[in-house]
């Protein structure tokens, strides 16, 4: 498991790797912490900075993209040579296993195996054409969708997700160590849910605990990248599928997206410039 490499040699899936700058999986220890919420909001504010962007949904038991960014009633298409990834807004490339899901009660019954071919596929046989950034939304823990991504898509770098509990904080420390173990850098740590504040008066109470995922990253030597509230619109915007940043652009919230996204191509440049 120590070493990173490419458990399926696929020329189809290689092509596709060459065409993506920068793979990026956003990852969580546990269930619950916001992690699809806050990767369809880093491609939203991704591609609001001009860069060519999708996301990969490899959640394959509870898969939640489409649902965030208002796609769940479309379908991708099949051409000739592959699959045609949905198109979502401003023309962010999306598939998961939620297009293809005949009903919301219906579940995803598969073992492992099942599992990675159909990652595979939505590697090799979806047409991303050229990106400058591709998000991979995983499952929480570290069982196989995220250990068939690490190793077959050799993500370039990882973002952590977490909340500010102790709990949280203590399960989240296991996915970083995975990601150094697979030798894919981490650009930092997100806190999600840092704390609430009322849209009527203004006080500000933290129901998860307070500067968890800032020790965390203290802890584990780890870049901070910063903290997202809890809101009132963020709940109104996933249940209409309406990415958050595209209607409160100027609220507080985009602009720490925005701050992350700046500090995730910074840092992307400068690993870059320190190499050549």
């Amino acid at each position: 498991m120590a070493e990173r490499k490419s458990l399926i040699k696929d020329e189809k899936v290689e092509n596709t790797l060459k065409n993506i700058k920068y793979k990026i999986m956003v990852i969580s220890g546990k269930g619950g912490v916001g992690k699809s919420f806050i990767t369809a909001n880093l491609a939203m504010a991704a591609a609001m900075k001009n860069y060519s962007t999708g996301i990969l949904d490899a959640d394959i038991h509870g898969p939640t993209i489409p649902r965030m960014l208002g796609l769940r009633s479309k379908k991708p298409s099949i051409s000739p040579i592959g699959i045609l990834p949905v198109s979502g807004p401003l023309d962010v490339k999306v598939i998961s296993m939620d297009f293809l899901i005949p009903d919301d009660d219906s579940p995803v019954i598969w073992r492992g195996p099942l599992k990675t071919a159909a990652l595979k596929q939505f590697i090799a046989d979806v047409l991303w054409g050229k990106l400058d950034i591709l998000f991979i939304d995983l499952p929480p823990g570290t069982g196989d969708e995220s250990l068939s991504i690490a190793q077959m898509v050799r993500p370039d770098y990882a973002v952590v997700v977490t909340l500010p509990s102790e709990v949280s904080s203590q399960i989240v420390r296991k996915v970083i160590t995975f990601s150094r173990i697979l030798k894919v850098p981490i650009l930092g740590v997100i806190e999600n849910m840092s704390y609430y504040k009322c849209s009527k008066c203004g006080a500000v109470s933290y129901p998860f605990g307070k500067g968890g995922g800032l020790k965390m990253a203290r802890y584990m030597n780890t870049p901070f990248l910063g903290g997202i509230p809890i809101v009132d619109e963020i709940s109104e915007a996933c249940d209409k599928g309406e990415p958050y940043i595209l209607n409160h652009k100027a609220s507080e919230i985009s602009k720490i997206f925005f701050k992350i996204i700046d500090g995730i191509s910074g840092r992307v440049s400068g690993e870059n410039q320190k190499d050549g």
